[in-house]
């Protein structure tokens, strides 16, 4: 199998007409969500479970085993026994690490390939990977298909690395374009960067990474805050079959589009969803810590746990502005008796005691 070529972009010959339909369901269904994200108050703490669950997703569609809570657990302090969830964890993490570090370039400077390759080398610090040309452009030719595959029987080879460079200043240049609707765009930037494969390792983390950034440098979101990975995790083959497509079958970017712009509306929809449920349970623990606790302290560690639905006590008595150690164990206990927490393990030797909001990481995890 030869490498691939990739079309023109803008994409020719696109049936806007029948998009049409699809556009406006997105579009109202982005700005529905844009909403609610413009309505928190304290977004960072709110969403905070929700982004880290769209690394664990994302991440898994590309292979790791590691769920939210053995994130939480090892930010905690407590590593799993088996290496291979060990990596699993950091990779996730850094995969927050990387869409942390655009948001802020983002707020002082356009995107751009350099980011690219900062996200990237990010991404793959310390993990499997990290000595295939970490946040270096691929100067190898890479394929895809079942390990061990020739590259004669993969499923798909990517362009060339000689022409890589053009391939992906023509990328930048659309991503940066004036373009009919912002939404069809992004469903290109998306499928072009998957189907140039720019890094040896990477690309599909990377790719699903750039679409919360795309839309909150167009500014059709206040923040990057937009996760897809569950539905493209439940509808993988179709989602891998559409990319497959592209170069290959007639209307195959119409299929793609319409696919795309399909995710966009059910995961904003269920974004919102989410959001409203999370602010309601903030709300509701907000209420009932002010009236069962009576502690100056009760506000702020409603906000620990919604930025740590599991947690130590030790994280906890560490947070600026805690009390004494004494002091937030017996609030902790409190929060257990009124329905808020549960412990998850009890201490042990220099293990400090862990503590689980169950209803957060229901709401997170659906």
């Amino acid at each position: 199998m030869q490498p691939a070529t990739p079309d023109e972009l803008p994409v020719q010959h696109l049936a806007w007409e029948s998009l049409i339909p699809r556009i406006g369901m997105a579009n109202r269904a982005i700005a529905r969500y844009d909403g609610l994200l413009s309505g928190l108050r304290n977004p960072d703490i709110l969403l905070s479970p929700m982004t880290r669950q769209e690394a664990v997703l994302s991440s898994r569609i590309e292979g790791t085993q590691a769920t939210l809570g053995d994130v939480l657990k090892a930010e905690a302090g407590e590593q799993p026994d088996e290496p291979a969830r060990q990596l699993d964890i950091v990779e996730i993490l850094n995969y927050n690490r990387a869409l942390d570090h655009a948001e802020r370039e983002l707020r002082s400077r356009p995107f751009s390939l350099n980011l690219l390759r900062e996200m990237h080398s990010i991404l793959l610090d310390s993990v499997r990977g990290n000595s295939k040309g970490r946040g270096e452009v691929r100067k190898l030719q890479n394929w895809i298909g079942r390990p061990g595959t020739p590259m004669e029987e993969a499923d798909f080879v990517p362009p060339a690395p000689q022409q890589l460079a053009q391939h992906l200043d023509a990328w930048e240049r659309f991503y940066h374009a004036e373009a009919p609707d912002g939404l069809v765009q992004l469903a290109v930037v998306h499928a072009q960067f998957e189907f140039l494969h720019p890094f040896l390792d990477g690309n599909g983390r990377l790719g699903r990474i750039l679409v919360p950034l795309f839309l909150f440098e167009k500014r059709l979101l206040n923040r990057p805050a937009f996760y897809l990975s569950s539905y493209l995790e439940q509808h993988r083959e179709i989602y891998v079959g559409r990319l497959r497509a592209l170069g290959r079958e007639p209307n195959a970017w119409q299929s793609w589009c319409e696919f795309f712009l399909d995710v966009v509306t059910a995961q904003a929809e269920r974004n919102a969803r989410q959001v409203q449920e999370v602010q309601s349970l903030y709300e509701l623990y907000k209420q009932r810590t002010t009236t069962a606790m009576h502690s100056e302290f009760a506000v702020a560690m409603v906000d620990a746990i919604f930025e740590w639905p599991i947690f130590s006590t030790t994280q906890m008595s560490r947070r600026p502005g805690m009390p004494s150690r004494s002091a937030v164990l017996a609030l902790l206990d409190r929060m257990v008796e009124i329905g808020i927490l549960r412990v998850l393990r009890p201490a042990r030797g220099q293990r400090p005691q862990m503590w689980i909001c169950d209803d957060l990481l229901a709401i997170c995890e659906h």
